[in-house]
């Protein structure tokens, strides 16, 4: 596919020899693929974003060598945009959860390819006081996981970092009172996790719930009651698509385009790995409001 006008953003603060490598295998193929293409590297997130809200308006593609921060906050700057570019994601971070959902391969020179490619698929993406997400809106262990990581181990172990916050946060976990308003249902009761689901990775972990689409128009809503084995079996269950929901014990399981979410507690929201806000929350889907580069596989 052959682009007019794209801007290629990277992160100036990575690793030289590794950034290095991945300029390599990424943009001769992109140079071909682009009549004008504009290569810009970012020193901090703000730059990152005043770029993609500078270039929005005449640009076709921006596409993001980063990780799930940087892609968050350059969807935050485009989202109200009233022309928005499509996205392409080349997978530069330490987990790239939305970039697995969309199949793009995690090797540079493969994930280029896809680019290269340019299968465009329309995404919905969640909106949340003020603030979009693609992956997941979540509170309680999500979001005390992503407070508890630390930031030298994060450097040093990558995706490690977050399973040894995971664990930590799990032993720690103290359930909350909620209640969630939809438009067919409310629902009420203890837990220690409530997700907003339109993606399925978190921290590269692919969730076994196999009703999970980024572009069906409804949030999976997924509502952990406790932190236990018979809770973490059942969501295996829910890999089944025919797996009967309204017999789970242990979690609770819903379909929606819109909640509002109120906790006994004020819990910190995590939106894509960044904590943004605490409850209460409304949140809403704009369904295919952002089209992004898809790789070869489906989801």
């Amino acid at each position: 596919m052959q682009y007019n006008k794209a801007l290629f953003l990277y992160n100036g603060n990575a690793g030289s020899n590794d950034i290095k490598r991945k300029l390599e295998q990424s943009l001769p193929n992109l140079a071909q693929a682009v009549k004008e293409l504009t290569i810009v590297q970012t020193e901090t997130i703000e730059e990152a974003k005043s770029c993609c809200l500078e270039h929005a308006s005449y640009v076709d593609l921006i596409i993001i060598l980063g990780g799930d921060g940087t892609v968050y906050e350059c969807i935050n700057s485009v989202a109200e945009q009233k022309i928005r570019p499509a996205i392409a994601i080349l997978p530069g971070g330490t987990c790239n959860d939305f970039s697995r959902m969309l199949q793009i391969p995690q090797n540079i020179k493969q994930a280029t390819e896809a680019i290269v490619e340019g299968n465009m698929v329309d995404i919905d993406i969640g909106k949340s006081e003020g603030s979009y997400f693609l992956n997941f809106w979540g509170v309680g262990l999500v979001s005390e996981t992503s407070l508890n990581i630390d930031e030298s181990q994060k450097d040093n172990l990558g995706v490690l970092s977050y399973f040894i916050s995971t664990l930590k946060t799990i032993n720690q976990a103290e359930p909350f009172s909620y209640q969630i308003e939809t438009d067919k249902e409310n629902y009420s009761g203890d837990a220690v996790m409530i997700l907003a689901l339109n993606g399925k990775f978190i921290g590269t972990r692919e969730l076994p719930i196999a009703s999970i689409s980024p572009n069906d128009g409804k949030f999976d809503v997924l509502i952990v009651k406790n932190s236990t084995l018979a809770a973490f079996k059942e969501l295996l269950t829910m890999n089944n698509p025919n797996n009967d929901t309204n017999r789970l014990t242990e979690l609770t399981y819903f379909q929606t385009n819109k909640l509002t979410i109120t906790t006994d507690i004020k819990k910190d929201i995590d939106m894509d790995g960044e904590i943004s806000n605490t409850t209460p929350a409304k949140i809403e889907l704009l369904p295919n409001h952002i089209k992004m580069v898809k790789g070869f596989g489906d989801y």
